[in-house]
């Protein structure tokens, strides 16, 4: 995986991916492989995204949620979810002839965040998704990805109705920077636009970084 600001897109696609429906293998002629974390809190929808916008059958270590996990899972707007996360959630979608994106969903519960250091490691740029519902559950991903100091943007799955994306932007005292668009993790071409925008936010900071300074 790489992870340097010169490996990163040099251009800003248009699209990403194959269309829906299509499982090919990976293409020979694919030299760049970028890795993408989705974050958030439990239930948001990482697992959903990645396996809407995948090209492959994704990876999920999805496991019935137990009575064992009642007295430290956080369900609050979640108690009809049966299943989650144990590990990661894998994805793959292809950029252009030689580049691919692989996805990682790491999984919301607080005992499992120990794993997201090591889903950072080689990360290019992250998702953080968020439910408005539970917009403090988002706290915890935006604080550990600006620790690692690794770009992001932010993509609100909309449940139904809610707070603006001002008031989003405001809640989570996020930086004018830092992109923040609605999303419908279950549609594919609403999990693309989120990929698409994060691919042209690192493309415009490796711009930045590159540029040449002023004289003073």
């Amino acid at each position: 995986m790489h992870s340097n600001a010169s490996e990163r897109t040099a251009s800003e696609p248009t699209s990403l991916g194959r269309p829906a429906g299509e499982r090919s293998p990976l293409a020979p002629t694919v030299s760049n492989a970028l890795k993408i974390v989705i974050v958030g809190g439990f239930g948001v929808g990482k697992t959903t995204m990645v396996g809407s916008v995948s090209e492959m059958r994704p990876l999920s270590t999805e496991e019935v949620m137990t009575q064992a996990g009642a007295e430290v899972d956080d369900l609050r707007g979640v108690r009809d979810k049966r299943t989650t996360t144990a590990a990661f959630d894998f994805g793959r979608i292809t950029v252009d002839a030689t580049r691919v994106l692989y996805l990682f969903g790491a999984p919301g519960q607080k005992r499992f965040w120990f794993l997201w250091e090591q889903l950072f490691t080689g990360g290019l740029g992250a998702i953080v998704l968020v439910d408005t519902a539970r917009v403090e559950d988002s706290w915890y991903a935006i604080d550990r990805l600006e620790h690692h100091g690794m770009p992001f943007v932010v993509a609100v799955n909309r449940f139904g109705a809610g707070p603006s994306l001002d008031r989003v932007r405001t809640a989570l005292d996020l930086s004018n920077d830092v992109p923040l668009l609605e999303c419908d993790a279950r549609r594919r071409e609403s999990s693309r636009d989120v990929l698409i925008t994060l691919v042209h936010h690192l493309a415009s900071l490796d711009r930045a970084g590159s540029a040449p300074k002023e004289a003073s």
